[in-house]
């Protein structure tokens, strides 16, 4: 169960991440010229939500502080 859990954090995480464009890089503080790359790529948005770039611009600790619950940490809690 544990590994399914973390295997779904990491799916929901990549999900969240695809809906960023230019604007909302910027505004995360990165560069214009990589925003604007990353923003115009022809890449899926599932292919580039894993990007190195994306997962500066929307770490764990900002997804958490939008008030998303990852699930294997409720599982922790349950579990503990």
């Amino acid at each position: 169960m544990k590994s399914l859990l973390q295997t779904t954090d990491e799916w929901m995480r990549k999900r969240l991440r695809v809906k960023t464009r230019f604007e909302k890089l910027q505004s995360l503080g990165i560069q214009k010229q990589k925003a604007w790359e990353y923003a115009n790529t022809r890449k899926g948005y599932w292919r580039i939500s894993n990007s190195p770039i994306l997962s500066k611009a929307l770490g764990n600790n900002i997804l958490k502080g939008l008030g998303f619950l990852f699930f294997s940490d409720y599982y922790r809690q349950m579990t503990a």
